[in-house]
């Protein structure tokens, strides 16, 4: 399901910093990290286990399981670039990125691609080369970049795609994104790499003949 977002006619006011409860300077945050008048401000977007902030010209598609009928991904796509996010619980006193970076790394390998570390402000990331077949049956090489960020008893997994996946220029605009994304865990009991539950937007309608992506 696609659900775009409209540009506002007024430039919105730029949020310069957010303040924290713990140690954490950056985000992406944790939901008891920020103030609570954060997570309903008009230009958040709340999708149950993630609120994010919009960008001009973003499209919002939505990654639905056709069984379940459950959101398991989100999609922010602007122009040639895109930020696929998905949330994990994890343990209370200790990450999972390393853990799950390796495994990743393992499948783009088996896959017949390659994986290579790289560091950036949000740590170890990866970007990922591999081979991908498009409907004409022509197979080219898709480079990807997956940041993976630690939160409190949560795994944030980014990626980047596009353009995006290999200029700087490009990738800005989506890591700031990344950056306002406010993870809500809640309280509840969940099996470590479970997936935090996201749900449509309110008030959002799906574009006519439009598939998940």
């Amino acid at each position: 399901m696609i659900f775009r977002r409209k540009d506002k006619n007024e430039e919105p006011e730029t949020e310069t910093a957010v303040e924290t409860a713990g140690p954490r300077a950056e985000g992406p945050f944790d939901s008891t990290e920020v103030d609570p008048e954060l997570l309903e401000a008009e230009d958040r977007i709340d999708l149950g286990a993630l609120v994010i902030s919009g960008l001009p010209g973003m499209e919002l598609r939505l990654q639905v399981d056709e069984e379940s009928g459950q959101v398991q991904a989100i999609l922010l796509v602007v122009e040639e670039s895109a930020l696929e996010l998905r949330a994990f619980a994890a343990p209370k006193r200790s990450g999972i990125w390393d853990e799950v970076r390796q495994e990743i790394a393992g499948e783009a390998t088996r896959m017949g691609g390659t994986a290579t570390e790289s560091e950036s402000p949000f740590g170890t990331d990866l970007v990922l080369v591999v081979p991908v077949e498009d409907p004409d049956g022509k197979i080219y090489s898709q480079t990807s970049r997956v940041v993976g960020v630690d939160g409190p008893r949560w795994l944030l997994r980014a990626t980047i795609l596009g353009r995006a996946a290999v200029e700087p220029e490009a990738a800005a605009p989506l890591e700031q994104t990344l950056r306002e994304v406010i993870v809500v865990r809640g309280d509840e009991p969940m099996a470590v790499r479970e997936s935090l539950p996201l749900r449509l937007p309110e008030g959002a309608q799906p574009v006519e003949g439009t598939e998940q992506a």
